[in-house]
């Protein structure tokens, strides 16, 4: 199959010519592959932090308390994918646990940018649903959106625990998150690859909260 097309080779080439397909399509797919495979692996230099993260994100949920994520574009959908399984399940039938993407209600987050400017889209949320004794991870793989450094604030406004997952160097939120875990990356694929990637373990931490296991998730 030619990678990028998603077509058969003895196809692809009577349309592209055998060398597009064959030669430059693996070579692509083996660079790829081999970039992320050496950007999950650097993450083993972040692994204390990590797993003391998931930890503290777990006493939030133990506690009562609700985590919010938010992030833009790629990172915006991730929120959604964390809180998803949160909310849901992950591998194991249990109780619903408490998770909020700040990225979902189409209706606030236009309001909001129209009336306030987009930098204040997921900080007014945060000062409308969020108390002390929650948790807010932002998501921003240069650590500058401007979005998130507002929702932080608001968040230590009103007590809550921060967290950031951004890229190498960890931007501005680096400077205000102590929670932050920086992937040692500059490549946003890679960096957004790594981040789902934290947020599964991270979220498999929180599962552990459940009742006794049931049933394994269908996908």
């Amino acid at each position: 199959y030619n990678l990028n097309l998603g077509m058969p080779v003895d196809m692809c080439e009577a349309n592209h010519g055998a060398t597009d397909c064959r030669s430059g399509d693996r070579f692509m797919f083996k660079a790829h592959l081999t970039d992320h495979i050496n950007c999950i692996q650097s993450l083993l230099a972040e692994l204390t932090q990590i797993e003391a993260l998931g930890l503290r994100l777990r006493q939030t949920v133990a506690r009562g308390g609700i985590i919010f994520v938010c992030g833009n574009g790629g990172s915006a959908a991730d929120a959604q994918h964390f809180a998803a399984e949160v909310v849901g399940r992950l591998q194991t039938e249990r109780r619903a646990l408490a998770a909020v993407a700040l990225t979902t209600d189409t209706s606030i987050l236009t309001a909001l940018a129209n009336d306030y400017g987009y930098e204040a889209v997921f900080a007014r949320q945060v000062e409308a649903l969020a108390r002390s004794g929650d948790a807010l991870i932002g998501l921003s793989t240069s650590g500058n959106s401007t979005n998130v450094l507002s929702a932080v604030a608001a968040a230590e406004a009103k007590g809550l625990s921060t967290f950031a997952l951004t890229g190498a160097g960890g931007g501005k939120l680096s400077e205000v998150v102590a929670n932050t875990v920086k992937v040692p990356s500059r490549n946003t694929q890679r960096i957004q690859e790594a981040h789902i990637f934290i947020l599964h373990c991270w979220a498999t931490v929180i599962e552990q909260l459940a009742l006794e296991p049931t049933a394994k998730s269908d996908g």
